[in-house]
């Protein structure tokens, strides 16, 4: 029952990810933060590329057809998006797997529920770099998109 609640946990949240990429326009993905020079659609590889890295590090098995995104900037939205639907579902069964056998990660310390809530915590500070560089920009999201994304209960 709590093994389904944490992988319940994380594939919320990997969809709200994906629901806030969807919103955005070829214009907002492009947009750069003022400090490094990443453009929002770099956050969004950030992101995926970090869940490979786990994912190397923890259940290489799980890596099988997945790839590091690079140059985001210059990619379709849905070619991001499909990189993050992948990588999402390939934590998810590290997730699942970690939870039903004890609740170890290899190679984080303490547990499954900690690791979740890392990557939760790490995604959710790209999410929110992504979403200040738009402000900053005058290409805020709209409003929809900013209240869905707190809507778990139907993500």
């Amino acid at each position: 029952m709590l093994e389904d609640q944490i992988v319940q946990m994380w594939s919320i949240h990997a969809r709200i990810q994906l629901y806030f990429l969807n919103a955005l326009t070829p214009e907002q993905l492009s947009v750069t933060a003022p400090s490094k020079g990443n453009s929002v659609a770099d956050q969004f590889a950030h992101t995926h590329n970090v869940r490979l890295m786990w994912l190397k590090a923890s259940a290489p098995d799980l890596l099988e057809g997945l790839e590091k995104v690079v140059k985001a900037s210059a990619l379709e939205p849905g070619v991001l998006a499909s990189a993050l639907q992948a990588s999402g579902a390939a934590i998810e069964a590290l997730v699942r797997r970690s939870a039903e056998s004890g609740g170890k990660v290899k190679n984080f310390k303490p547990d499954v529920v900690s690791f979740v809530g890392y990557l939760i915590s790490h995604e959710s500070f790209h999410a929110g770099k992504a979403d200040m560089s738009l402000r900053l920009a005058g290409l805020p999201v709209d409003d929809k998109t900013h209240y869905g994304m707190w809507e778990w209960g139907v993500r």
